[in-house]
């Protein structure tokens, strides 16, 4: 089954492969880090609920990078959870953010979905290999629907590679309190000939009556590796004492999986006082004295780590001016 070191451990990445099937995929484990990173905001359950499918999904679709880029999922909406960013910067940092209307949230029902939560928006996907590349983003609706069916209608309409994901977010209750764990699995049918992977053409949605849209017969490999991901239970992408070897094992051992190296990851934000600095250049002299306070500081908080950074105004001018003579 496997090739490289078994990890069976939290904040890891898993990629395999089923040969037999013509599929290939990741799994992932979000243990520490998604605990660190939803506590640095103290985000309400339903909230740290939708911020966790949201990392988890970020980290299976960020983890497939190549280079030392980034992996940015973003969504706007008018639900209770208005605006949500995930950021993966490979190969292993991860960091998020959510805002969201606690009025409105109070006002959902006791157990809301993901979709309830977002609403109506959109979902970018945005992958940046820095400033000598074009940044690549791929847009899909959210109309009431969760991440699964979101990147499910992200793949068919910007990859055209035939995908299934699955995602899973629990919370964990200990003397100390309470903590939150994520998980998911993403496969993709990839065989050595594209027509096996054609997938019927996305519906038009004006066809004149009568008429029916193209359908198109699924290969019979990708239909039972599909069958076998459906069988997921959230559970098992969340309990501790199942680990994504012994999930991969139970649903593909008949046709001989194979695991790669494992890649940790890890909840770190990369703002700095210099990147502070260099934002502080895109305002206006005029603008950066109003933002002094009454103590006579300019107090800037990251919306993803919750750090503030105290800044001496006059240093400020001075550094800035430096950046911008440099």
């Amino acid at each position: 089954m496997s090739e490289g070191r078994l990890e069976g451990a939290d904040d890891v990445v898993l990629p395999f492969a089923v040969e037999g099937l013509d599929v290939r995929g990741r799994a992932v484990r979000l243990g520490p880090s998604l605990d660190q990173l939803l506590a640095r905001h103290a985000y309400p359950d339903a909230v740290a609920r939708v911020v966790g499918e949201a990392c988890a999904l970020t980290v299976l679709l960020g983890s497939s990078l190549k280079f030392e880029g980034r992996f940015q999922l973003q969504t706007k909406s008018d639900g209770p959870i208005d605006m949500l960013v995930v950021d993966f910067d490979a190969p292993d940092r991860i960091r998020a953010y959510a805002r969201f209307d606690p009025e409105r949230l109070a006002e959902a029902s006791a157990n809301p979905r993901t979709g309830e939560l977002l609403g109506q928006g959109i979902l970018a996907m945005t992958i940046d290999q820095g400033a000598d590349f074009s940044r690549y983003q791929g847009v899909v609706s959210l109309e009431g629907q969760g991440f699964e069916e979101a990147a499910h209608q992200y793949f068919r309409q910007s990859e055209q590679i035939p995908t299934r994901v699955r995602l899973a977010v629990a919370e964990e209750f200990h003397e100390g309190g309470r903590s939150y764990r994520a998980g998911g699995i993403l496969v993709q049918f990839l065989p050595s000939s594209p027509e096996r992977a054609r997938q019927a053409d996305l519906h038009p949605g004006d066809l004149p009556e009568g008429r029916e849209a193209h359908s198109l017969d699924e290969d019979d490999a990708w239909v039972e590796a599909k069958a076998f991901v459906d069988t997921v239970e959230d559970h098992e992408l969340v309990d501790p004492g199942v680990s994504s070897e012994r999930l991969l094992y139970r649903l593909f051992h008949e046709r001989g999986v194979r695991v790669f190296e494992s890649q940790a990851v890890r909840e770190e934000c990369h703002c700095s006082r210099e990147r502070i600095i260099r934002m502080m250049r895109n305002f206006s002299a005029d603008d950066r004295r109003h933002m002094v306070g009454d103590d006579g500081r300019i107090g800037v908080t990251c919306e993803f780590c919750s750090r503030v950074y105290d800044l001496d105004p006059a240093e400020v001018e001075a550094e800035v001016a430096g950046e911008q003579a440099g």
